[in-house]
């Protein structure tokens, strides 16, 4: 009896057991749909993305907003306050007629700084040429890229009703080409000019003017970040002031990346703290075109070496391949490594719990080159500790799924071949590739790989160009969060081809939206030869 009375107890502890996982289950998966579904759980949840620093910026070291270092950290710019620039027209500025010379269809390549400036300059030259602008089409965000059908190429990162309303009247703006222009630029049968950077305009007027008029459409192909050169004569003062107009008030982005952006902002000022945003500047481009290889170690080094080889051969960089990375460094010619920025802003005044934002579509070397200024400061987040991933997926859109088959191999080099090459090849940064006579002992696929077999790149998949398409986006965000900060400071303001890049962007938007806010421009040479000097 005893017996059978301990197998019903163990039989009835088992049923409570598990009607406790039972229950334990249920509740978690409720919990779950509440967080998902409703409002409080929302905001529950986009609490646990948002900074909360240990202290806030009145608790440390009786640091009070009223504090004069508190203004001289966070506060404006006091010999700029006064300053507000306008973009308008000064003197006489007619609104646009409705007999223009014909029609300018034109095709922008590169990234996002070189966009912007682009479309800038195309606005300012079909003014000048008294043209009909059709809406710009952007290289890197067409169907073919891979991206959703649910954007066309300018429609993915800039409001394209907005772009047309702001510049009415300045210049006439359509979105296509009528039927039977489309019909000639799809034969191929329109007059194309690949308009060098930085051109004058004499040569629209003399070279593309008479052009445009004899077939009443040219196609213009911008690949250089910009089509017309910086400062234009003082008889053209008016046009300058157009650039400002599209730079500043024409150009915003579309709805859903502008969302974003103020959603990450509010969280960002969320603990009620100013920040400050960072901006790297340490692209591969970059690195290869100013010759700054050394600044990193293994084959990160060969991999910018590898980017300036290919831009020697193409004739972009005219120096030699072999640089001294140090002399250039200590010239300022180099960015400023991310610890270097953490021991100017600490050696200024700002303490380890100040929020620090850090902007830009890509940081070569990745994240371990940011380890040394998390040490400095705590708070150091980008877009995506911000946003969630489905917040960043909404904005790219429906996208196919795309799976790379045939992903490509390094091309197959003869071994007689290899040999040669390996006694010819002159000094090259470390790591050297195994001489061929040596079997190697890493994995030769991806660009570790190609980095030591070929002096050509793969052709980027389909993956690759959607991701460069989505890296747009991402600098939007960044763009916008950048302008809005307390402190802006950039690490590099040169761009992988000796131009301004995003943060010259950044900086020039700042100024123009509030003149006193403060936005620092460290001397690299001066830094980097043992002083702090930053400049409001």
């Amino acid at each position: 009896m005893k017996g059978e009375g301990k197998m019903v107890f163990k039989s009835k502890m088992k049923w409570v057991g598990l009607l406790g996982l039972v229950l334990s289950a249920i509740s978690l998966f409720v919990h779950f749909l509440l967080a998902r579904f409703t409002e409080g759980g929302v905001s529950e949840y986009h609490s646990s993305i948002t900074i909360f620093p240990r202290r806030t910026i009145g608790e440390s070291l009786n640091f009070s907003k009223t504090s004069p270092m508190y203004r001289r950290l966070w506060g404006p710019v006091r010999h700029l306050e006064s300053l507000h620039p306008n973009a308008n027209p000064r003197g006489h500025y007619a609104d646009p007629g409705s007999d223009t010379s014909g029609f300018i269809f034109v095709r922008i390549q590169g990234g996002f700084h070189e966009i912007r400036n682009s479309i800038c300059d195309v606005v300012v030259v079909a003014r000048f040429l008294n043209a009909t602008l059709v809406i710009p089409e952007i290289q890197s965000t067409t169907s073919s890229k891979g991206i959703s059908s649910q954007f066309k190429s300018f429609a993915y990162l800039y409001n394209e009703d907005q772009f047309m309303a702001a510049l009415s009247k300045d210049v006439k703006v359509v979105k296509t080409l009528p039927k039977n222009l489309k019909g000639l630029r799809r034969k191929k049968n329109i007059p194309v000019f690949k308009v060098p950077y930085s051109a004058s305009p004499y040569y629209y007027k003399h070279h593309v003017l008479p052009i445009l008029k004899k077939h009443l459409v040219v196609e213009l192909v911008v690949s250089d970040g910009g089509c017309l050169q910086a400062i234009l004569p003082p008889d053209l003062e008016e046009y300058q002031r157009l650039r400002c107009r599209v730079a500043f008030h024409a150009l915003r982005f579309r709805q859903e990346v502008q969302e974003l952006a103020t959603e990450i902002l509010h969280r960002l000022r969320a603990p009620g703290q100013p920040f400050i945003a960072f901006d790297p500047g340490m692209t591969r481009e970059a690195l290869a075109y100013h010759g700054c290889a050394e600044l990193f170690q293994d084959v990160h080094t060969e991999l910018i070496q590898h980017k300036r080889h290919w831009m020697i051969k193409r004739g972009i960089v005219k120096g030699k391949l072999s640089v001294n990375s140090a002399e250039r460094r200590l010239n300022g010619s180099c960015p400023l490594m991310p610890e270097e920025i953490g021991i100017v802003l600490r050696a200024y005044g700002y303490l380890w719990d100040t929020i620090i934002y850090v902007s830009g579509g890509e940081i070569f070397g990745g994240q371990r080159t940011l380890i040394p200024l998390r040490a400095m400061f705590e708070n150091v987040v980008d877009r995506t500790s911000l946003s969630m991933p489905w917040e960043l997926s909404r904005i790219y859109g429906r996208e196919a799924n795309l799976v790379d088959r045939n992903p490509g191999s390094p091309p197959v080099i003869e071994e007689e071949m290899k040999i040669e090459a390996w006694k010819t090849a002159g000094p090259r940064p470390r790591p050297l590739p195994p001489p061929p006579a040596r079997p190697k002992s890493y994995n030769i696929e991806g660009w570790w790989g190609w980095v030591a077999e070929s002096d050509n790149e793969p052709d980027s998949t389909v993956m690759e160009l959607r991701t460069n398409a989505h890296k747009l986006l991402w600098e939007a965000i960044d763009y916008v969060i950048c302008v809005e900060a307390d402190v802006f400071i950039p690490g590099f303001d040169l761009d992988g081809k000796g131009h301004p890049n995003f943060a010259s962007l950044v900086m020039g938007h700042r100024l123009y939206q509030s003149a006193a806010s403060k936005t620092y421009r460290p001397d690299r040479y001066v830094a980097l030869s043992g002083h702090v000097c930053a400049h409001d």
